[in-house]
């Protein structure tokens, strides 16, 4: 009889994962490198003012000429940003405007120039562009004026007043100039696109009158009241044309030391 003896060999057992249970060897230890943490909080975004020049015209004047017959004019307008607060503005238009007065009906015709500042005090958030200013202006207009007809006061109140006599009479190479304080308002409706108005108040600084005539209307500086004071009013659509950009620098907070 023969008898033979066989060993049971068992399967060798599988390596253990080191990541789910946490058993690395030394070798692997050795290996294996912390891996740095990035820092994720991103860099604050920078602020940048645009610097450029506004140009447009003023939609009273303009429409105005198609409404009424005896006015025609119109008014360019335009400004440049000097530094984040202080604007450099000016206009410049034309005028043809009949008067018919209880007494008079006269016929003005002349150009006008106005340059000045203004200052916006509106304090923007974010990417806006609106400005609320308070500015000023030098205005100065060369102009003509007609007399058409006039009418002679009769303080008889028994006979009837003459009429309306014709007249024709041309004074030439009138020139006029004032100061003018201006309030308004510009606020961005489309990229680029601004409307806005501001009114005004002038006061005559040089007015050269003809003789026996008075200038009761100068182009630029409106009807005139009381000989030296006048107001004006312009509606305006404007175009930002950006020429450069300037980093707004963050203003720093004092902290009051106890």
């Amino acid at each position: 009889m023969l008898f033979a003896n066989a060993q049971d060999t068992k399967a060798p057992k599988p390596a253990k994962d080191s990541i789910s249970t946490g058993l690395i060897s030394a070798k692997t230890a050795v290996a294996v490198k912390p891996t740095a943490k990035t820092d994720t909080i991103a860099a604050p975004a920078v602020k940048k003012d645009r610097y450029g020049i506004r140009l447009g015209v003023d939609l009273f004047k303009l429409s105005r000429s198609f409404y009424d017959k005896d006015y025609k004019g119109i008014e360019l307008v335009g400004d440049y940003r000097w530094d984040k607060k202080h604007y450099i503005a000016a206009e410049v238009g034309n005028e043809n405007k009949t008067t018919d007065d209880a007494r008079l009906n006269f016929t003005t015709k002349g150009s006008y120039l106005k340059v000045g500042f203004d200052y916006n005090g509106y304090e923007n958030w974010l990417d806006m562009e609106n400005i609320i200013s308070i500015g000023l202006r030098y205005g100065f207009s060369t102009f003509n004026q007609q007399l058409n007809t006039f009418k002679i006061y009769n303080p008889n109140q028994y006979f009837e007043e003459i009429p309306s006599l014709t007249s024709g009479q041309k004074y030439n190479g009138l020139t006029a100039s004032w100061i003018e304080v201006v309030a308004g308002m510009k606020a961005k409706v489309f990229d680029n696109v601004f409307v806005g108005f501001s009114l005004r108040l002038n006061r005559l600084i040089t007015n050269k009158q003809p003789e026996n005539f008075e200038n009761l209307y100068i182009p630029g500086f409106n009807r005139t009241y009381n000989g030296d004071f006048g107001v004006g009013f312009n509606y305006t659509i404007t175009y930002f044309v950006p020429i450069f950009k300037k980093v707004v620098k963050p203003t720093e907070k004092k902290t009051e030391k106890k």
